[in-house]
């Protein structure tokens, strides 16, 4: 394979998965370790990726905000290990709070036969709620566009006026230092009143969120409890927070 088909392989997958790993790179291309950390090396350097270690990760504008179209089928199965394990932490007859995004999207279909009631900002997930014949409530206000999620003062004054028992929250980014982390101001104040009038707040992350920054922080790690698929393979620096669980079948 030439290096130029090589290299659009390589970059091809970092739009799909976030994080690609040297040796599925050398299997998946037929390809040397000194040839893939050749081709990884000339990447970064032409600002197209950055290294960490056994491989590379995209490269996000702090703004970057992918549409749910392009986020639906990124990650699957991780997103729906998640979801089950999710479910498990919801009691009968809890009143729910539903994030927009296509992880907690995953999550609808177990809650099905708990008698839960749902309020979401989410206008996609609002709809298949329904199509589970789940009680839900929709807040009002702007619809944005990109993924889907009601924003802006309306939303904001009529999520005062609820509490929940859970609130489970996507995010664009967890990182040791910065926190959770979006593109948009307008959805971080939405995400953070949410946790605020939630008794037990859960973030839905599945590990290509690990070590991405967003523009805005809306909590702190410590703030929320953070559930993803696998904690193999997360940097040293998020070890001292309890608070981050594996999501287990």
């Amino acid at each position: 394979m030439l290096t130029e088909e090589r290299r659009q392989y390589i970059l091809n997958q970092l739009q799909q998965h976030a994080v690609v790993k040297s040796k599925a790179l050398m299997a998946a291309l037929d390809a040397s370790e000194s040839t893939i950390r050749r081709d990884l090396d000339e990447l970064e350097a032409d600002g197209e990726l950055k290294r960490i270690h056994g491989g590379a990760k995209r490269i996000n504008g702090l703004g970057d905000e992918p549409d749910v179209a392009s986020k639906s089928t990124q990650n699957l199965r991780a997103k729906q290990a998640i979801a089950r394990a999710a479910a498990r932490q919801v009691e009968q007859d809890d009143l729910v709070f539903l994030d927009a995004g296509t992880t907690t999207a995953q999550l609808i279909p177990f809650l099905a036969d708990l008698g839960v009631t749902v309020i979401t900002t989410g206008v996609d997930n609002a709809s298949l709620l329904a199509d589970y014949q789940i009680p839900t409530l929709m807040l009002g206000g702007m619809v944005k566009s990109t993924t889907k999620a009601l924003i802006g003062a309306t939303t904001a004054e009529a999520l005062h006026h609820y509490r929940f028992d859970i609130a489970f929250i996507g995010t664009n980014g967890i990182h040791p230092e910065f926190g959770n982390t979006t593109p948009d101001p307008e959805e971080a104040v939405i995400k953070r009143l949410a946790i605020h009038q939630a008794r037990q707040p859960m973030i839905l992350a599945d590990p290509s969120k690990f070590e991405q920054v967003s523009f805005v922080k809306f909590a702190d790690i410590g703030d929320v409890t953070i559930l993803t698929s696998s904690l193999q393979g997360l940097p040293a620096g998020y070890q001292r927070f309890k608070n981050i669980k594996e999501a287990h079948s």
